[in-house]
């Protein structure tokens, strides 16, 4: 097959993406021969270079840790979303005058909201419901996402529980521009229980077994909640704060949700197509049900 259009995920480690499989995914639901999309390992020092170096073959990248705030300054344009959340995991390629022109946006956002809804309809409360209350556990990039995630979903005000109070400036700096008012307060994984059983949405935006403390008191101290987790980890898959929320009798929704729909706004973006999410999901499912070893 001859590429006629490219698009891959960028970060740094990056083979463990799932992006490729969504893509390629919906490329071949659509039709749309001569698309390619892979995963190149990009550093923040390579991401100049490669940015330089798109042309009208390119149709967009997707963009991962830790290029989310620095792919920013490298861009012709940035979507106001993006600007107030501080991060861009899109960026779209199109024609200019003298080669083409760049522009930055935020799917995860979209992703967050669209995941938290299918949570809501599991839980019986439809699936345009709002959130009253939330807790956000972790203070970096998807943190952020999530604040705005969260102000369209109806919560202006949640609970940001991070380890250190001390590297919150950047998130405080991105709920001013989203009008958000967040109490910062430190994680404490017993303390804190009590605001996560009680919330209308809790969302988990820390890395990967970074959440377990929070999961042991969980399973140590019982109690129902109220509310649905989304823990944005999926890999591994369950987290062990998912089971423990689950086994106490909440609602779970997993990390690859997020992915999944942060992944068809970003198809439709870069092929101004409807994105086929049942040909995406399936091939979702597929990728989690094989060994870690077969993606």
């Amino acid at each position: 097959m001859t590429v006629t259009r490219r698009a891959a995920v960028l970060g740094h480690p990056v083979a463990h993406s799932l992006s490729p499989i969504l893509h390629t995914a919906a490329y071949d639901a659509l039709g749309l021969e001569g698309w390619e999309y892979s995963a190149i390992d990009t550093t923040v020092e390579d991401l100049p270079a490669l940015v330089r170096g798109l042309d009208l073959g390119w149709a967009g990248l997707s963009v991962t840790m830790p290029l989310k705030h620095a792919v920013m300054d490298l861009v012709d344009h940035v979507d106001p979303l993006a600007v107030a959340v501080g991060a861009v995991n899109t960026v779209l390629v199109g024609p200019a005058q003298c080669g083409v022109t760049l522009t930055g946006t935020n799917t995860d956002v979209y992703g967050l909201v669209t995941a938290l809804r299918e949570g809501f309809g599991a839980q019986g409360r439809g699936r345009g419901t709002g959130a009253a209350s939330a807790v956000v556990l972790g203070g970096g990039a998807t943190a952020a996402s999530t604040l705005a995630a969260l102000g369209e979903l109806g919560c202006t005000t949640p609970r940001v529980l991070v380890r250190s109070l001390g590297r919150t400036a950047g998130l405080q700096e991105a709920a001013a521009r989203m009008g958000v008012s967040p109490r910062f307060e430190v994680l404490d994984p017993t303390a804190s229980l009590g605001a996560l059983r009680d919330a209308d949405v809790v969302v988990s935006t820390m890395p990967a077994y970074a959440a377990d403390p929070v999961a042991a008191a969980l399973a140590a101290h019982g109690g129902t909640p109220a509310g649905v987790l989304l823990d944005v980890v999926y890999d591994p898959r369950p987290t062990a704060l998912s089971t423990a929320w689950s086994d106490a009798g909440g609602i779970v929704v997993g990390g690859e949700r997020m992915l999944l729909h942060q992944a068809v706004e970003q198809v439709r973006l870069m092929t101004g197509r409807t994105a086929p999410i049942a040909a995406m999901d399936d091939a979702l499912g597929r990728a989690l049900a094989a060994p870690a070893s077969a993606r």
